[in-house]
């Protein structure tokens, strides 16, 4: 993958070295490193450049990345690949059910990743995977894809701190707990959630030793036993949506793992519906969204 960045120094910029120029632009210090590898990488006004260098005002600064191997344990796979954005720095697709994310055991040629890999292979393009909000299994939906590093850092940073990243979700639920209860309109669940002792898949919320973890939901619609709810994250925990829940009392239908109920629907009925963040380049705010997939759109018909 190669991407060619050019920059126009302006004069409150004048007299500053170009490492620090560019992690002002967000380059990490590791993309640094990795440029400083790779010939011709830093050009100002067409000549190379140490990043010690100190720019002036006017000056053009180039940065020319170019990765030429991708991820050689991801094998390349014909399979379908829903694609809802592209361009020279981000990929955002729409994730069926039963797709992993990555291979792993057992999942070696039937992954997001083996999709994506076959997508840039076939037009002879090295590509490394980085998918930057990681979906479970059987959550469908919007993802983002980092095609390159420095997009990569940027987006993942993003994520961290949740400066200007926002995740939508969708989920079916039960109306009322075992207990008879009904759950509320909206309302917000912070408790902490940890790994389940034992499992390597399974959280649980642990008050003791759990990381901080903070769902707001809302109801979008109900009928006499099934509620349909919009999630918002502030925290991005393994399963956190599903454990929330489950703890709740309303675990998600089809979730097996947490409890949920399996007549209706035969995975969890989560939906990644809505992406909204600043494009790590052009700064523009940017929104995607996906519409319900057709088995859980079939129960609240």
């Amino acid at each position: 993958m190669e991407r060619t960045f050019v920059y126009t120094i302006s004069h409150k910029e004048h007299d500053t070295p170009i490492g620090l120029y560019l992690k002002s632009m967000g380059f990490s210090a590791s993309n640094l490193t990795a440029l400083k590898k790779m010939p011709e990488s830093i050009l100002v006004n067409g000549r190379w450049e140490y990043m010690t260098y100190r720019l002036s005002e006017g000056d053009t600064l180039l940065v020319r990345l170019s990765e030429t191997s991708g991820s050689p344990h991801i094998v390349p796979v014909p399979l379908p690949l829903s694609i809802v954005y592209e361009d020279e720095d981000i990929l955002i697709v729409s994730k069926a059910a039963d797709t992993p994310i990555h291979p792993s055991q057992n999942n070696y040629t039937n992954t997001l990743a083996n999709a994506v890999m076959y997508h840039y292979s076939s037009q002879g393009i090295p590509f490394t995977f980085r998918c930057i909000n990681r979906l479970d299994r059987d959550t469908t939906g919007l993802t983002i894809i980092a095609k390159h590093m420095i997009s990569a850092g940027i987006l993942s940073r993003s994520l961290a701190k949740r400066s200007s990243l926002s995740r939508e979700y969708m989920a079916l639920v039960p109306r009322f707990s075992v207990c008879g209860a009904q759950l509320p309109d909206a309302g917000v669940i912070r408790e902490p959630i940890g790994r389940k002792p034992g499992s390597t898949i399974e959280r649980f919320v642990d008050p003791m030793r759990g990381e901080n973890a903070v769902t707001h939901y809302r109801k979008l619609w109900q009928n006499e036993d099934t509620a349909l709810l919009s999630l918002r994250l502030e925290t991005g925990r393994t399963h956190q949506i599903r454990v929330h829940m489950a703890y709740a009392g309303h675990p998600l239908l089809g979730d097996s793992l947490y409890g949920g109920d399996l007549q209706k629907i035969r995975r969890q009925a989560l939906h990644s519906c809505r992406l909204s963040f600043h494009h790590p380049f052009t700064k523009e705010s940017l929104t995607f969204t996906a519409p319900l997939p057709e088995d859980m759109k079939r129960l609240i018909l």
